[in-house]
This record gives structure tokens, sequence and C-alpha cells, in this order.
């Protein structure tokens, strides 16, 4: 990576602050399109899950017992947002699920 490094922090601020502008700039009134509607709505569990699942399998090569911890992840998240909870509370209970199951299976955390 050559070249000045300040060029390459000012385009992706430039970038960053783009993109959450020009929606607030182009669109005045209120979205009805329905599919648009349910796009956005699930925006925020896509990126979610496209964080977390490829780290659960992209770790299917090691022991069982290293696996555990995002297996136990991936069904309490499917669980509770089966069961109908909102984004943050099934999050934060993934994050207890990896805690809990490294503490039990190693006897420490991280």
């Amino acid at each position: 990576m050559s070249g000045n490094i300040y060029v390459y922090i000012f385009i992706m601020a430039a970038v960053s602050y783009a993109v959450r502008v020009l929606p607030l700039t182009l669109i005045r009134r209120q979205i009805t399109s329905p599919f648009l509607r349910s796009f956005l709505y699930y925006v925020p569990y896509v990126t979610l899950a496209v964080m977390t699942f490829p780290a659960i399998l992209g770790n299917l090569d090691a022991p069982l017992l290293q696996m555990l911890p995002g297996l136990a992840a991936l069904a309490v998240g499917i669980g509770l947002a089966w069961a109908g909870a909102g984004l943050f509370p099934v999050a934060a209970a993934c994050c207890a699920a990896v805690f809990l199951t490294e503490w039990l299976s190693t006897g420490t955390l991280l």
C-alpha cells in the first residue's frame, strides 16, 4: 500500500459520510413500498448473521470442544429469534452463551 495515508482516510470518511447522509437528503417522504420497508427492517438481522455465521462454520474442522461455544450461540440465537425476541436480546444472549460455554468447557474465559 503506497501513497499518502491521509488520502485514504479522507476517502473512507467521505464514503462513510455519504452513505449516511444521502438517504436523508434524497428520501424526503415516508417510504410506502412494502418490499422496501421489509428489506430495511431486516438489514440489522442480516448484518449480524453475515458477521457471525461464517465464524461459526469456519471452525468446523476443529475438535468438538472448540466448536461448542459457536454451536451453543447458534442454537440460542435461533431459539430466541424463533420465539420472537428482538435483535439486542438475541445478540446479548448469544454472547452470554459463548462466554458460559467457554467457561464450562475450559474453566477460563477467553
